[in-house]
């Protein structure tokens, strides 16, 4: 089994954005001032605030552009639009050692997983994330505070092996996702407990949870999402196909993978290194 047990400050990705060379932020940064002081000048001197105002729409429309990048990188967005741009591989023409996007029904291999708080079976993939409300510090908030920010305190992430039937030709593969694979997982968790503001003492299955897992029981502001990878669920898989006689291997890349510029999309490019994992 693939497992990952994590706080918050030491969350490891396996996709990022490439990085820009420390010269181009200076000179971007530089441009930027040279246009401030530029169109300041004009506002001062000719008394006309058409550029100024041009200057400051263009400013806007570029922080936008790279808000709204970020915000999809850390939502997956990026990833997602790419994987939902490729189509679905012929599994009986495809070849050995090419990239390919297998969609179909999951079925558990050898081993199988059980979430860790539902208690949901036979899942090839299962997540568990417990966020803490916290305050200037990172300290946990008190039950009787407001919450104005949410991080992450403990995460299970679990994969495994398992097999996947391709939905158009009914070929059925073998996935690598168990030890000593990269996986990305685009799975949405689904929000199972929040604790109310006036709460003195959490409940007794999530106060046993959290002692099963060294974690504090005391009453705090806490958010639980679970996901999971059931049996029987359609999921689309991508990564590299090994062909031996009749049997298909999907494996993770050897090689980082860049979904290239998402134009219509206006998306930057992610790189991604892992075997991906999503719902279509």
């Amino acid at each position: 089994m693939n497992q990952n047990n994590f706080s918050h400050s030491n969350v490891a990705q396996s996709f990022k954005v490439p990085l820009i060379p420390s010269l181009a932020l200076y000179l971007v940064f530089a441009l930027f001032l040279f246009g401030v002081a530029v169109s300041l000048f004009i506002l001062v001197v000719v008394h006309n605030p058409l550029f100024f105002l041009s200057y400051l729409f263009l400013f806007a429309l570029i922080a936008a552009f790279l808000l709204w990048n970020s915000i999809s990188f850390r939502n997956n967005t990026t990833i997602l639009h790419y994987l939902r741009s490729l189509p679905d591989a012929d599994l009986t023409v495809a070849r050995h050692g090419h990239l390919v996007k297998i969609t179909g029904l999951v079925s558990c291999g050898n081993v199988s997983l059980e979430s860790s708080y539902e208690k949901v079976g036979r899942c090839v993939y299962t997540s568990t994330l417990l966020f803490e409300c916290g305050k200037l510090g990172l300290k946990p908030a008190d039950v009787k505070e407001a919450c104005f920010g949410w991080r992450l305190a403990y995460s299970e992430r679990l994969s495994t092996d398992f097999y996947i039937t391709d939905k158009n030709s009914g070929i059925r593969a073998f996935v690598k996702a168990g030890p000593d694979s990269r996986v990305i997982p685009l799975i949405k968790e689904s929000r199972l407990v929040t604790t109310a503001k006036n709460c003195k003492v959490l409940a007794s299955h999530l106060r046993k949870w959290l002692r099963d897992r060294n974690l504090s029981s005391e009453a705090r502001l806490l958010r639980l999402e679970e996901g999971y990878i059931k049996e029987g669920s359609s999921i689309s898989v991508f990564g590299i196909l090994q062909r031996s006689n009749d049997v298909m291997v999907v494996t993770p890349p050897q090689e980082l993978i860049s979904t290239g510029y998402l134009w219509k999309k206006l998306l930057l490019p992610v790189d991604v290194d892992g075997l991906i994992l999503a719902i279509p």
